[in-house]
């Protein structure tokens, strides 16, 4: 069930992502989300014994995913999350409005959005330690682009 749970008329029409949609979006196990919600770093909404994910959940999801497997620690990316969330007001109405590309460039103490590729440079070259970088807008693509997940069939083999 991807997307859109709200009830017809309701005020937030918001899409919603259920666990198994942020897992298969994510590309993380159901062990990892319960694990980044029991620390608090990405903490879903609970109903009726279910988790719901708003659009910046699942963002955010992504993030830590991408950061972990460049291979930044968890304390670090906890921080990062911080600042991130501080910053988002501004930049998530650019980034659902138009084409242009938004970059997170952190070395785990600070963040800087970039959108264009030569502050990203001039970050990158003048930078003392590791830097590392992520397309958040190409992450938050990948959440509205999502299809439906169809349930794969197994075969049952032949008894006889």
């Amino acid at each position: 069930m991807s997307a859109s749970d709200s009830a017809p008329g309701s005020i937030s029409e918001e899409p919603v992502y259920f666990t198994g949609d942020v897992t298969r979006i994510a590309g993380v196990t159901l062990h990892q989300l319960r694990w980044l919600d029991e620390r608090q770093i990405v903490s879903p909404r609970k109903e009726d014994h279910r988790s719901k994910y708003a659009p910046q959940q699942v963002l955010e999801v992504l993030t830590v995913s991408s950061l972990r497997k460049k291979g930044l620690s968890l304390q670090r990316i906890r921080r990062v999350l911080r600042l991130l969330r501080r910053e988002w007001g501004q930049y998530s109405a650019a980034m659902a409005a138009g084409p242009e590309k938004l970059y997170l460039v952190t070395n785990g103490d600070s963040i800087h959005l970039e959108a264009q590729a030569e502050g990203i440079l001039d970050r990158l070259a003048g930078a003392k330690t590791a830097m590392y970088l992520v397309c958040l807008s190409d992450l938050s693509r990948a959440i509205t682009s999502e299809k439906p997940a169809r349930r794969s069939r197994t075969r049952q083999l032949p008894l006889f």
